[in-house]
């Protein structure tokens, strides 16, 4: 991908998120548009190496409307300031999760796994962990894994890296409070995330950099799918 060129178009459309600037600017609107779906034409086969349940996953499947709905929002912004695609097995609206890949000047990522669980769901996976608590610390608690995404709480969407976009403050219902390992039935999801340099997308080399972040990811995302799929 042309990463440079990318990033400087979505740092253009933050500066004049207007339907007119972008009108006058469509023909670079598809051009950028294009070398991103190829990039994510190039990383799906990649990634049905080590997940075979991506492998008939389209570009159009796994991408979004660059048009925001400002329905329900007081940012009345037209467009999106990033590019984003979410290559799942099961598709982008379903619970079973995936790999997600994310340009965005400043705040470029590599996430993998559900971010939203309903809440039957997510008690299951509390106890499956809590019933499997060592097949979890081996997938959670690597050295590895720590060092790509770190420990549940200790990120925000906005930090190097995460595990975990939200967790309750207490035990959750149910629960001993007193469990060793009672961080992670606190989680309210079960993502991960790590930042990288916006120079990462730059040219063909970020999808072997792309499969070493996601193949420590996988074990987790593996482990919650087993779980979500018994639902979907």
């Amino acid at each position: 991908m042309d990463a440079k060129r990318i990033l400087r178009f979505l740092r253009a459309v933050a500066a004049n998120n207007n339907r007119e600037w972008f009108n006058a600017n469509r023909e670079e609107y598809l051009a950028v548009r294009a070398d991103f779906e190829n990039g994510i034409a190039q990383a799906i086969p990649r990634l049905a190496q080590i997940d075979e349940g991506v492998a008939h996953i389209s570009v159009k499947d796994a991408t979004y409307r660059f048009y925001r709905d400002t329905r329900f929002s007081a940012d009345k912004s037209p467009y999106k300031r990033h590019l984003g695609a979410y290559i799942a097995a099961h598709g982008k609206k379903a619970h079973h999760g995936g790999f997600y890949i994310h340009l965005e000047p400043g705040h470029c990522l590599l996430a993998c796994n559900d971010y939203c669980l309903p809440s039957d769901m997510l008690t299951a996976c509390r106890n499956e962990i809590m019933g499997n608590i060592d097949r979890w610390l081996e997938c959670v608690a690597s050295e590895r894994f720590v060092r790509y995404f770190g420990r549940p709480g200790e990120g925000t969407w906005n930090s190097s890296k995460g595990f975990g976009l939200e967790s309750l403050k207490t035990c959750p219902s149910g629960f001993p409070r007193d469990y060793e390992h009672i961080a992670y039935l606190r989680m309210k999801d079960y993502c991960c995330w790590k930042a990288v340099p916006d120079t990462f997308f730059d040219g063909d080399r970020w999808l072997d950099e792309m499969m070493k972040v996601f193949e420590v990811a996988k074990p987790m995302m593996d482990f919650v799918n087993s779980v979500i799929d018994d639902y979907e």
